[in-house]
């Protein structure tokens, strides 16, 4: 079985070609990200197919945001499903309520710090406070820790500095916003190639157009797991 660190994002338009490419990818990818996009297209059925079927690991990235007793209920429903990761939104009092909903499962709760689809301009528009992302992303993980967060979902750029959190200990660290060398940055702002989120501490690194756009899905995969199993040859581009 392939790396599991690498994850792939299924952002195809539906469970058929969500089950052609995990076909094609054979176990090249043993790690599969469904996110909202998939959902009215038979999300839930794929995972359980890739699951039962295929042997593959889970991570049903749903970003959860509700009041607590929603978030709850809607967490222990997913939980009978035998998922590995979920997402819910980095608020202290969300993560808690995910935990409770996830109690007595192997389901693994990722906080979701600030999106890597976020630069400073955004957040400003969106009235949240001031400050550094890096500053804010740190102060959000270690909040989603103390709640009982078995991990963040965060940008490469702030994987090092999570990951010296006294808070991280045994935490696992999920970075998106990841480009092989050279690829598109499409609508990420603040990226990292594989092996460069690998150095900085990342667990895991998700991946989606760079592998399913390219027309050899499969070779795009296995260089990208080249690249993330020979870090020492990335410069890293931390930020200042």
């Amino acid at each position: 079985m392939s790396d599991n660190r690498l994850i792939l994002a299924l952002d195809v338009p539906n469970a058929l070609a969500g089950l052609e490419l995990a076909k094609t990818l054979g176990d090249t990818i043993s790690f599969y990200k469904i996110g909202l996009g998939m959902l009215t297209g038979g999300g839930l059925a794929l995972a359980n197919e890739l699951k039962a079927e295929f042997g593959k690991q889970i991570f049903l990235d749903m970003k959860l945001f509700d009041i607590g007793a929603t978030v709850e209920a809607a967490v222990r429903g997913l939980a009978q499903f035998d998922l590995d990761f979920l997402t819910v939104h980095g608020d202290p009092y969300v993560v808690e309520a995910a935990k409770q909903g996830a109690a007595g499962s192997d389901l693994k709760i990722l906080a979701v710090t600030i999106l890597t689809s976020l630069d400073r301009d955004d957040l400003d528009n969106a009235l949240i406070e001031a400050g550094d992302i890096p500053d804010l992303v740190a102060t959000r993980a270690g909040r989603a820790f103390d709640a009982g967060a078995d991990g963040v979902i965060s940008s490469p750029h702030e994987a090092a500095r999570i990951r010296a959190l006294p808070e991280a200990a045994g935490k696992l660290i999920v970075t998106p916003g990841v480009r092989p060398a050279g690829a598109d940055a499409g609508d990420q702002k603040r990226i990292m190639t594989p092996a460069q989120a690998v150095a900085q501490g990342a667990d895991h690194v998700v991946v989606g157009r760079p592998i399913w756009a390219n027309a050899d899905p499969k070779t795009a995969a296995q260089a990208i797991l080249s690249e993330m199993n020979n870090p020492q040859t990335v410069t890293l581009n931390t930020p200042a």
